[in-house]
């Protein structure tokens, strides 16, 4: 495991310490471009800093450093002091470099990242106002729950009302649910079942785990990936990056359920799923980002890498079947290869796909952070440290 530990150690986690943290304005910076240059003037994201919180306090619970207890604290004090609405409750979306609100959308993908931070700084530190501000955003967000057809709207005005736009970007199509959006909702529920027993949060995590099986997971096995408020699909394509991880993260909800019927249900689908974002595999080794009818797009994004690497050990772990494993270690080594900046510190945005490196995306950024990578690291360390990966 040193490789791994090294790797987050002294490559991603040491880029962010180094280089990301805003010492004058507090929280950390909102931008690094492709090729390096800092911009201090950048706004800043909540799920940025929601995910610097939870892979901080991950990694200081992992690995007991000081420094990455004080990056967490550093995180979450941001959080709670800029992005945190308090007279209308939830995360702004964007504040600017100083911390006044720029976009005060309310996204539910933004609410469920905060939710994944504080639940992981409880976890690591034991800080009470984190999981006291855990259990306030699950209820925010359990209140805002479909009970009618199941799953959770996109996004909403400031005040909580409705809005034209609900978008999480430009990329994505203006539908009013998306898996997207129910991964990782679903992602820090389970983390929240962690360190709090309660029949409500229990139920909300099965019925997000059935919305994945009855209505999100396809017959072919991949994720769809936009819905109307009813669950009627709008034909979109294939990410073969969230079906990947959703493989393991739909795992590992069972798993913490306790419900072993579940688990059962979910390894098969799990293993289906994971079978099915294999399509995506190129002949390097690597993940092709996505499909859409006959256009496939075959940029290496580093963070389909990074699951592409988690995803297949636990499909290894839970079948047995050494084809996995297989697959996991050549993604690996395509990451070492090509991703990894040895020279700059942290992974490239992306390798397109004759090769060369995707430099006008950025090194930090809004959707750029340690989290993915970050955790491809600490699942490795912590979970499959007897499997030889390499």
């Amino acid at each position: 495991m040193a490789t791994f530990e090294n790797e987050l150690e002294n490559n991603i986690l040491s880029f962010w310490l180094c280089r990301m943290q805003d010492v004058e304005h507090g929280g950390f910076y909102g931008r690094i471009d492709g090729n390096g240059t800092l911009h201090p003037q950048a706004n800043k994201g909540a799920v940025l800093h929601a995910r610097i919180l939870w892979t901080f306090s991950a990694a200081y619970r992992l690995l007991k450093k000081p420094e990455y207890k004080a990056a967490a604290q550093r995180a979450f004090d941001y959080i709670t002091g800029h992005f945190i609405d308090t007279a209308f409750g939830g995360v702004y979306w964007e504040v600017d470099y100083t911390g006044r609100p720029v976009n005060t959308k309310k996204q539910m993908y933004a609410q469920g990242f905060a939710l994944y931070g504080f639940s992981e700084f409880y976890r690591a530190t034991g800080n009470v106002k984190a999981l006291e501000l855990s259990k306030e955003f699950f209820h925010l967000i359990e209140k805002r729950r479909d009970h009618r057809a199941g799953g959770y709207l996109e996004a909403y005005t400031r005040e909580w009302n409705t809005i034209a736009d609900m978008r999480l970007s430009s990329k994505d199509a203006n539908e009013k649910k998306t898996m997207n959006t129910h991964l990782h909702i679903l992602e820090p529920y389970t983390n929240l079942c962690r360190v709090w027993n309660s029949p409500q949060l229990q139920e909300a995590q099965q019925n997000l785990i059935a919305v994945f099986t009855e209505k999100i997971c396809n017959k072919a096995g991949h994720l769809d990936l936009f819905f109307d408020e009813a669950w009627n699909v709008k034909p979109a394509g294939i990410s073969y990056g969230h079906d990947i991880e959703a493989s393991w993260l739909l795992w590992e909800a069972a798993e913490v359920s306790g419900d072993a019927r579940l688990l059962e249900q979910v390894r098969a689908l799990s293993l289906k799923i994971a079978d099915a974002a294999a399509e995506g595999l190129l002949p390097d080794g690597s993940m092709a980002y996505e499909r859409a009818g006959e256009h496939a797009d075959n940029d290496r994004h580093w963070w389909v890498q990074a699951e592409t690497v988690t995803g297949f050990l636990y499909a290894y772990k839970n079948s047995g079947n050494k084809d996995y494993l297989g697959k996991a270690a050549r993604a690996w080594q395509y990451i070492q290869r090509h991703i990894i900046d040895t020279a700059g510190g942290e992974w490239r945005w992306s390798c397109k796909a004759d090769g060369s490196v995707n430099r006008a995306d950025d090194k930090a950024g809004h959707w750029k952070c340690p989290y993915h990578n970050g955790r491809m690291c600490m699942e490795i360390i912590e979970h499959f440290n007897d499997i030889p990966v390499i």
